[in-house]
């Protein structure tokens, strides 16, 4: 159950927690400016709402039954809009984000920059914290690497995301992007999640390897809660019992977070796939089953990249593929904004 009071007075915030309680439920309050929220679970299937409408200061009460609250349909019908930069997600353009997996160099993210914008991606994507699970494999350039992101960033005209790992980072990678991500190790990094919460930025908060949806929906929730409501959830694959593949992409989830939740879903075919030959046709299957948005691993050189090389399409690759999208996403009632102009830039570095 979530109750929406407007601008309520001490006593009367008191009072409606105090019911809440009497009713053997947990409360918990967010106060966002002149609006208070309050969300109670428990055994909520047999409370009358209309007792607590007759509250003073409340001016809605919805009854939602699920585990996650504020990031349910059933407390918000409508689709939210997260903003990155001039990029939306869950609108009817469909950005698509770029990049390479780990930021190695400014000339190797400089150059994929260029292309990917060309091509029509709306934002860069590169990982400068790079967890593994080989103590021993290239951990990113870490705080040199948000330096370069931003750099080509500023120059090139894109918004950005990167991975955050560490709850001590977050204010540090968030002064040098657009958007925060939540890869899938730390899905259920809760200390993590409720200190991204307060950044404000948007978060793509990617499924966890074996997580059930109501898993993740949970994991949004925990952002939700803290006073963030700008989440992109990413559908990146499974681990199942198939080895043919690094991942068992879900395609099943994106429709069905769509009638669960109000956020926008997006799907990233490289992690699901792990192969590039694959990534083209489930990036396709993804915009048919109406994902609000793709995230692809793009390398201007993938024999040679420092991370995930064989799931990484060259920057060919993609160009060929965003008009191929785009025919896909006006069938589906979308759209790709394409750049069909020349785009060149003089490297200064």
């Amino acid at each position: 159950m979530i109750i929406m009071m407007a601008a309520p007075t001490e006593e009367e915030l008191n009072r409606v927690l105090t019911k809440i309680r009497q009713q053997g439920l947990l409360p918990h309050c967010i106060i966002n400016g002149d609006k208070t929220v309050i969300t109670a679970s428990g055994d909520v299937a047999s409370i009358n709402c209309e007792q607590f409408e007759r509250l003073a200061g409340v001016i809605k009460v919805v009854p939602v039954l699920t585990p996650y609250k504020l990031v349910s349909r059933s407390f918000h019908a409508e689709n939210t809009l997260v903003r990155v930069g001039s990029a939306v997600f869950g609108g009817q353009v469909t950005p698509i984000i770029a990049g390479p997996c780990a930021i190695e160099s400014y000339d190797q993210l400089e150059a994929t920059a260029i292309a990917v914008k060309a091509a029509g991606a709306a934002v860069l994507r590169g990982g400068a914290y790079k967890p593994r699970t080989s103590p021993y494999s290239f951990q990113g350039l870490e705080k040199e690497g948000l330096r370069l992101l931003a750099e080509v960033s500023a120059k090139v005209g894109l918004p950005t995301v990167s991975e955050v790992t560490d709850p001590r980072e977050v204010e540090s990678v968030a002064a040098h992007v657009d958007m925060l991500q939540i890869g899938a190790r730390n899905m259920q990094n809760f200390v993590l999640l409720k200190e991204i919460a307060q950044s404000q930025k948007p978060v793509l908060l990617k499924r966890g390897m074996a997580a059930t949806v109501e898993e993740w929906l949970m994991a949004a929730e925990y952002i939700a809660s803290g006073g963030n409501q700008s989440v992109v959830l990413c559908e990146r694959g499974i681990r199942t019992f198939e080895t043919a593949t690094r991942n068992t992409l879900d395609i099943n989830a994106v429709p069905l977070i769509k009638i669960l939740s109000h956020l926008p879903v997006i799907v990233d075919p490289s992690h699901g796939t792990g192969d590039w030959r694959l990534v083209s046709p489930i990036a396709k299957a993804a915009l048919a089953a109406g994902a609000d948005g793709l995230i692809i691993e793009v390398h201007p050189c993938p024999e040679e990249a420092v991370s995930d090389g064989p799931q990484s399409l060259t920057l060919e690759n993609f160009r060929q593929l965003m008009p191929e999208l785009a025919v896909l996403a006006q069938a589906v009632g979308r759209r790709i904004i394409l750049k069909t102009d020349e785009v060149n830039y003089e490297s200064n570095h």
